[in-house]
């Protein structure tokens, strides 16, 4: 019972509706990958945003695709994407008059519902898709279903490993859980977020953790894994999620469309400072960028 009102609740979640802005990005974003692109998630920050705050933020998608060589018609890309996924792109779009700016990713369904899944050691993918999406596109019936089915799958994949942290004796409430699993899944990537960012994401939504937890709780309690050996699993997560965050890092270089245009809006956005791009610097990011940091340098962009 407790699965079927998961998968209830996620499938519900998935189709709350969005506005036109997140709607002309997703749709935009899929087009450059055609026929090959099953569904398109929203997630994010943006998610509660409304339209007119769009065009200051960036907004997340995920591209899930059936077949990398029909998403690219790039063999390079498409290895790479199977190889160490996903492929993460960025773009703009021109909006009643202001701009729209996305970073999306792109993933087959079989990879994706394997990283939702328990046996994930990576927690890239279960670690944001626990969290609240949208379904925005979908070619067909059957991909909801598998999507919000890979969704729940995430959801008790996080609340599942983040029980055991719970000291011994400490009440266990659901929202702890999730707060101490967003912490660990925070010490696991190279990202610079402090522990207020888990309690902040909780609190955002503290009616929907509360309800999947209580729904998680008795088969996560049932599993039996005792603190010492949830601790050692997150130490081999935590070298594990590092190596790879670094890796598809250096992935980026390559393979990262639009990564000048990027780290421009970034440095304009926290520091006011503009300065011209080539479309020369925009093909070579590597052989441009020594160039481009010295002149963001000279105009104070950063010290």
């Amino acid at each position: 019972m407790a699965s079927d009102a998961l998968a209830a609740l996620i499938a519900n979640e998935l189709h709350v509706p969005v506005g036109p802005a997140a709607r002309a990005m997703a749709e935009h974003c899929r087009q450059r990958h055609g026929r090959a692109v099953l569904g398109v998630l929203f997630y994010g920050s943006c998610l509660r945003q409304p339209d007119q705050a769009l065009t200051d933020g960036l907004l997340d998608f995920y591209l899930i695709v059936d077949d990398y060589n029909a998403a690219y018609g790039n063999p390079l890309l498409a290895w790479a994407n199977a190889l160490l996924p996903p492929n993460v792109f960025y773009v703009e779009l021109p909006w009643q008059g202001a701009h729209l700016r996305a970073k999306y990713a792109v993933m087959s369904l079989r990879q994706f519902s394997a990283g939702c899944g328990r046996d994930a050691r990576n927690v890239s993918i279960w670690a944001r898709f626990c969290q609240p999406a949208r379904l925005i596109w979908s070619r067909e019936p059957v991909v909801d279903l598998m999507l919000a089915d890979a969704l729940a799958q995430a959801c008790r994949t996080m609340f599942g490993n983040a029980l055991p942290l719970l000291q011994l004796g400490e009440k266990v409430d659901p929202l702890t859980v999730w707060q101490r699993g967003f912490m660990a899944t925070y010490a696991a990537e190279l990202r610079s977020e402090s522990s207020d960012r888990a309690l902040a994401i909780v609190a955002a939504d503290e009616a929907r953790y509360r309800q999947i937890g209580m729904l998680l709780l008795a088969p996560a309690q049932a599993e039996g894994v005792t603190r010492e050996e949830a601790m050692q699993r997150w130490r081999g997560r935590r070298l594990l999620g590092k190596t790879l965050n670094y890796l598809r890092l250096v992935k980026a270089a390559f393979t990262f469309d639009g990564a000048v245009d990027y780290v421009m809006w970034k440095v304009r956005r926290h520091s006011g400072v503009v300065i011209p791009v080539t479309d020369w610097q925009r093909r070579h990011p590597l052989l441009a960028a020594p160039g481009l940091a010295w002149k963001l340098y000279r105009r104070g962009a950063f010290r």
